[in-house]
């Protein structure tokens, strides 16, 4: 039993192959798909030298360094990770913390995210998923004795998540803090939180949502011409109204690749957080669905890999593989639903196609982590030590 697939009765392979080509093929969708919807924009800008092949390039540099990465982050047993835990968190809350230092953090429309590195910028919030993953399990293996009590189990996880949620919304990245928030609250509740305590919790996130956006203008306006973006289609509700053309046009089989009207200086944020109506217009719901679900399949195998290892009582592995497919699903949800207007608009990428350097390696490393519990998964189910 332990040599062999239950299913199959064949040899265990050394990872998860279904796994690995769903994200080589979204990887290279979004290769295609940002040289497609960046064109006009690319030949149109000064900045880029008029050069219409200029974020293709740039996306094909930020794949190679995450895959660079991801091979390091794979070579690194899951037991450094969790000894490492505490103290990658408080790089992050210190990245954090620097991004907002006049004259270091780099400001780009009103929001003040990133820190120049000459020739790219570093978006630390990206980081800090994959961080916060990292130090949610750790901390949940380190405090299971103690996930009923309120005191001992739960307030010192939110007094941290309330510093780091206190930072994120200084930048401001609202899109960051609602992940790292539902990570860290997933993570608590798969690894055994009183669920009265969780539902307590919940409450009082839905209220703070409710409050922060009350208390700001800027998203209580994103969340009127969500609601309807029509009655203002030139103003609040002009992106959206955009995106929902971009699908409509596309139907169901779309106008073709590269025959979008939309990127052509009409949808903002074409190649990177709308990237998805672009795809929608030009490949259609069929191409749309072909992604949702290659996310669900991520999502599926996350959720599984973690069954295994704690089924092999590695529990820190366990939850660090489903708190990565938390990471990942939420993410692809929230965009696609800010794409389809199901959702207000959020400043996220979809995961491992829109174009992004920082969100791409931070998501190419909590990938090479997954697949690294997997394959010490596989290694104990033949008898190895890892």
């Amino acid at each position: 039993m332990f040599y062999t697939d239950v299913k199959s009765h064949a040899p265990l392979a050394e990872f998860d192959q279904g796994l690995v080509w769903t994200i080589v093929l979204l990887i290279a969708l979004g290769l295609v798909m940002v040289y497609s919807a960046s064109i006009a924009i690319a030949e149109g800008s000064r900045a880029t030298g008029h050069q219409s092949a200029y974020y293709l390039l740039r996306q094909a540099l930020f794949v190679t360094v995450g895959v660079v990465a991801a091979a390091a982050a794979f070579q690194v047993p899951l037991r450094h990770w969790q000894q490492a835990a505490p103290y990658l968190f408080l790089c992050g809350v210190g990245l954090l913390v620097l991004v907002l230092i006049p004259g270091v953090g780099r400001e780009v429309n009103g929001s003040q995210r990133w820190l120049s590195l000459h020739v790219v910028t570093l978006q630390p919030s990206e980081l800090m998923k994959l961080f916060a993953v990292l130090y949610a399990a750790d901390y949940t293996v380190r405090k299971a004795a103690h996930m009923d009590s309120f005191r001992r189990g739960f307030l010192p996880m939110f007094i941290v998540m309330l510093v780091v949620g206190g930072l994120l919304l200084r930048e401001p990245d609202f899109g960051a803090f609602v992940v790292i928030t539902v990570i860290a609250m997933g993570i608590l509740f798969l690894g055994g939180m009183n669920w009265k305590l969780f539902a307590g919790l919940f409450g009082l996130l839905l209220v703070g949502f409710v409050v922060l956006i009350l208390a700001s203008p800027y998203r209580l306006q994103r969340v009127v011409g969500f609601m309807d973006p029509w009655a203002d289609p030139y103003g609040k509700g002009y992106q959206l109204s955009h995106a929902l053309i971009a699908f409509g046009r596309g139907e169901w089989l779309g106008v073709g690749l590269g025959a979008s009207v939309e990127k052509l200086f009409y949808l903002p944020e074409a190649h990177t957080d709308f990237l998805l109506a672009v795809i929608a217009e030009e490949l259609g719901f069929v191409g749309v669905a072909a992604i949702i679900l290659a996310f669900a399949w991520i999502v599926a195998r996350a959720f599984a890999i973690g069954r295994r290892a704690m089924s092999l009582e590695r529990n820190f592995s366990a939850l660090v593989a489903q708190g990565i497919g938390l990471w990942i699903g939420v993410q692809a949800i929230i965009n696609i639903g800010v794409n389809t207007g199901m959702l207000p608009t959020k400043g996220l990428t979809l995961p491992l196609v829109s174009f992004g350097g920082s969100a791409l390696v931070a998501t190419c490393c909590a990938l090479a982590v997954l697949l690294r519990v997997d394959w010490e998964n596989r290694q104990l189910m033949r008898g190895f030590t890892v």
